[in-house]
């Protein structure tokens, strides 16, 4: 092969591999870029990540892994301020359920007309916004979550918002201390925390689809799992083992959730 038929075929690569990316990335309602995977085939579900995290979070996980070759299709978003998506730094591009615009936006661009969900930590609290917000939703998954981000007042939440604010306390300090680690944007955890969904009890009382609640055996961050599952009309409680960070790598956290998928 020519040297000239070489370089071409470089250049070639290099923009497929440019499209790639690109097609990867959703200019959401404001602007911000919006990051995100979609693997697989077949009946569409979303995967969304906790908090100081990234889609990376649920890369080698016993989940996606099982539902891939479950033959689902996998969606995974980088919520704004977080992994590849844009870290807006103002108080605005994080109000009025931001995040929750980005995933509909982003259903609604990759032509899904029908899908399952499954969140992890906060994951679940934005997770739990969009149920009231998308009536595409079959059946949904809150994971390492309970009852305690109903309240708009939640004191671990504000805490947190004034953790990543520089009010930094001893229980807070290692959370403050790894997202540094990993040189993640302090300002937009902030505004994360600041401006995070609230789901009122009421609200997640008129929700009719199956909903299961799934939280590790050594997981009480979030409040109680069962108080939340409660909540809702066809809702359905899963304790397996396993902490709040850990939880959700798990195999048992896999297998029950492509039970109740199924």
């Amino acid at each position: 092969m020519s040297s000239k038929n070489v370089l071409f075929c470089l250049l070639l690569i290099a923009f497929s591999q440019a499209v790639i990316s690109q097609s990867n990335k959703l200019k959401s309602f404001d602007g911000v870029q919006i990051a995100y995977t979609d693997e697989g085939s077949g009946e569409a579900i979303l995967l969304l990540h906790g908090f100081i995290n990234s889609k990376k979070s649920w890369g080698k996980t016993a989940l996606k892994k099982d539902l891939l070759n479950a033959g689902y299709r996998v969606i995974i978003p980088d919520l704004r301020g977080n992994g590849d998506s844009d870290k807006p730094q103002n108080e605005e591009e994080y109000q009025d359920n931001a995040e929750v615009k980005d995933v509909v936006l982003l259903m609604n661009h990759l032509n899904i007309e029908k899908y399952k969900a499954v969140g992890y930590s906060r994951g679940s609290i934005v997770l739990a916004k969009l149920l009231t917000k998308d009536d595409r939703i079959a059946k949904a998954v809150l994971g390492g979550m309970g009852i305690d981000f109903t309240n708009a007042d939640w004191d671990r939440r504000i805490m947190f918002a004034k953790a990543f604010d520089g009010d930094v306390n001893e229980m807070t300090k290692g959370a403050v201390d790894y997202a540094k680690s990993i040189h993640a944007d302090l300002r937009s955890l902030h505004l994360q925390q600041k401006f995070q969904p609230v789901t009122s009890i009421s609200e997640l009382n008129k929700i009719e689809i199956d909903v299961l609640v799934i939280c590790g055996d050594q997981d009480s961050d979030n409040g109680n799992a069962e108080e939340l599952s409660k909540t809702f009309k066809n809702g359905s409680l899963k304790i397996v083992p396993g902490d709040h960070n850990g939880t959700y790598k798990t195999v048992g956290f896999s297998l029950s959730v492509l039970q109740f998928l199924d």
